[in-house]
């Protein structure tokens, strides 16, 4: 099976040439280094998030961010990382590294919290709590032309981290290790991506997407208690979809119940509304993005783009 590459996080001139926000203060793309004792470069302590600037008619748009920040905010907690900036202050230097880096069209964001220089050893706390913000030129996360034909996906063999041993809900730098050998497995076995299955054999998410299926007209996704991380996409399509009258259940998801959908999509703040049109070979919805999965990216992009005022509350104008 041939696909195309999966083109993300390239580093061409567009970021070299730009700023990144570091501890209160915009500095050159090529400064924005760490110490080699960086302590989440060792243990993977940090807490990330992944936000999408919009052109509108209005000027550039950070598409919900005030959510994204407050999921940053719990997770740093979670991990007994006491941010050094209220979530205005961040929300306002988020603004400020979009507006120090216009030379990018449609900046993807990288608030970053971690631990810092410190000694060696698990125990985290004597490292002090760094924070950035990043800006790159990331463009889709699939080949474009994939809106519409999708992607082709497989079940991995990796399964999905559990609650019981780490926080799927905490969006933290080192348990995407989990993630990171699922997509290779996935791309080196000739697909865009994986679905992940959590230790009780159920459906969870993608690598780094959440997952959902339509069939006889109702929309279906996996339950928080799933071991999913609650998506910010996922949610905001959701609340789309209600809005068109579709129904929307969230509940337990089986792999034969992807396989026998009439559709079947992904959603991120990378992949924004994806959908599958392969499982294992399987071929989905006559290889194409189902109806329904169109109607909800138009909807989608008109939010995130800000032609559809109803979502103009999740809109942040730089």
């Amino acid at each position: 099976m041939t696909v195309e590459p999966c083109k993300v996080f390239s580093m061409p001139a567009k970021e070299e040439n730009g700023k990144v926000w570091m501890d209160g203060t915009l500095v050159d793309f090529a400064q924005a280094n760490v110490s080699i004792m960086t302590h989440a470069l060792h243990y993977g302590t940090g807490v990330f998030e992944g936000i999408r600037c919009y052109k509108t008619s209005k000027g550039p748009a950070i598409f919900r961010l005030d959510e994204h920040l407050a999921r940053l905010e719990r997770g740093s907690k979670f991990y007994w990382m006491e941010l050094p900036f209220s979530r205005a202050e961040l929300a306002e230097a988020t603004k400020e590294t979009v507006r120090a880096n216009r030379h990018i069209d449609e900046p993807y964001l990288r608030p970053l919290v971690y631990r810092g220089a410190g000694p060696i050893g698990v125990n985290p706390m004597s490292a002090p709590v760094r924070v950035a913000i990043i800006a790159v030129n990331m463009g889709k996360y699939f080949d474009p032309k994939t809106a519409e034909l999708g992607i082709k996906c497989e079940f991995s063999n990796w399964l999905r981290i559990s609650k019981d041993t780490i926080p799927p809900h905490v969006k933290a730098c080192g348990q995407y290790i989990n993630s990171v050998l699922a997509k290779v497995e996935a791309v080196q076995n000739g697909y865009h991506e994986a679905i992940m299955l959590n230790n009780r054999g159920r459906v969870a998410e993608g690598s780094g997407e959440n997952i959902f299926m339509a069939k006889g007209g109702e929309i279906s996704t996996p339950l928080v208690s799933e071991d999913i991380l609650e998506g910010i996409t996922r949610e905001s399509v959701m609340e789309i979809a209600r809005d068109l009258g579709l129904k929307v259940f969230e509940r337990t998801l089986e792999k034969d119940d992807l396989l026998s959908a009439d559709e079947v999509f992904m959603t991120g703040t990378a992949a924004e509304v994806t959908p599958v049109t392969n499982i294992g070979g399987r071929t989905l919805s006559g290889g194409r993005r189902g109806p329904i999965t169109e109607k909800l990216q138009e909807k989608f992009f008109q939010a995130a783009r800000g032609m559809d005022e109803k979502y103009a509350k999740w809109l942040t104008f730089v």
